[in-house]
């Protein structure tokens, strides 16, 4: 069984807005919100250590994320950037309390990393997830105390836009440019050297940032623009921007990102014909794009607000990503690129954007 790491997971907001309990099987999770409405993903979860130790998912980029909306702003959020930093700070809780049950460990440099993928080498049982934080958007931020306290609390990668309008950058579904403040977040990422996350970027922003940073970027999870027509996804352009910056692409796994047309609530993915396969076929488009697939990484986004409902059908939970090794095989891919699909490319980028 491969090792896998999948570059984007939001684990906290699970355990904090979705109230799950990640230690539980996702069998448990399920069960306990078999009557629960809230939320269009209860009762279908993919996500829980349990399963990704059972997948061998040693390692993960786990997310904290906040967004701070204005009075006109129709998307969920919270009223004041304070608000979003003490969010955000509850996350971190989450996940040092994890830590100290030895459910996981923070990865903040290269030596942690290379102890860490060490251990996942070993016979070693019950062993923990490592992690390594992302910052999903950059409202929380209030000031650039703010950005040097959360790299002391180990954050390594931050995308300055999530949805909308945000403080420092326009993202999915807005339109615009990074601003005097977002020049300025970039300038201190750049001199922290921390990993830029130009996911969530509207096409402004997007370019903007690529010629206003010169430090290392990543896409946590994006698919293609050209399989799947939306801002939301990466044009050609961009992706081989991307690739002449040495950057990963993390594959995302929900639905309206894998196939076109997919509406929400509506679509169902067994008659959609969404399968984990497909994501193949965002992968075979990069690597063709590249000539390589140095590029590639899994930035699955299970359980990022959705659930069964909305991802792969042969999909159970994320240990089913172990499906990926095979179906590349039989897509053509060599041992040696599945190698760096499943893992290794996030672990060059890693080793080389860590202190």
């Amino acid at each position: 069984m491969k090792f896998i790491i999948d570059i984007h997971l939001d684990l906290s907001m699970n355990a904090i807005e979705w109230n799950r309990d990640l230690t539980q099987s996702v069998l448990q999770i399920n069960t306990q919100e078999k009557d629960l409405i809230d939320k269009p993903d209860r009762g279908k979860a993919t996500v829980s250590l349990q399963a990704m130790r059972k997948g061998n998912i040693g390692f993960c980029v786990a997310t904290q994320i906040a967004r701070y909306i204005k009075s006109n702003n129709p998307l969920p959020g919270w009223n004041s950037p304070a608000q979003a930093w003490a969010q955000t700070q509850g996350q971190l809780a989450w996940y040092r309390a994890m830590e100290k049950a030895n459910e996981m460990v923070q990865i903040i440099d290269k030596k942690g990393l290379q102890s860490h993928l060490d251990l996942w080498s070993s016979d070693e049982p019950n062993k923990p997830i490592g992690y390594l934080l992302n910052l999903e958007g950059a409202d929380s931020i209030v000031t650039l105390d703010h950005l040097h306290k959360a790299y002391e609390q180990g954050l390594r990668a931050i995308g300055p836009a999530h949805y909308g309008p945000g403080t420092y950058a326009h993202g999915t579904d807005s339109e615009g440019g990074l601003g005097t403040k977002g020049k300025e977040l970039l300038n201190e990422i750049e001199k922290l050297n921390m990993i830029l996350d130009v996911t969530h970027l509207c096409d402004q922003s997007f370019w903007e940032a690529i010629d206003h940073y010169n430090g290392k970027m990543w896409a946590s999870h994006s698919n293609c623009r050209s399989l799947v027509p939306n801002q939301r996804q990466f044009s050609n352009l961009q992706i081989k921007e991307l690739i002449s910056r040495k950057a990963i692409i993390g594959m995302a796994f929900d639905a309206w990102m894998m196939i076109p047309k997919w509406q929400k609530g509506i679509s169902d993915p067994k008659k959609s014909g969404l399968v984990i396969e497909t994501i193949i076929d965002h992968i075979d488009h990069i690597c063709q794009l590249s000539g390589n697939s140095d590029h590639i990484a899994l930035g699955t986004d299970l359980d990022g607000g959705f659930g069964k409902e909305q991802c792969p059908y042969d999909l159970e939970t994320i240990s089913d990503l172990q499906k990926m090794d095979a179906l590349l095989k039989k897509r053509g891919y060599s041992e040696n690129d599945i190698q760096k699909i499943l893992n290794q490319n996030a672990i060059n980028f890693l080793m080389g954007a860590l202190p």
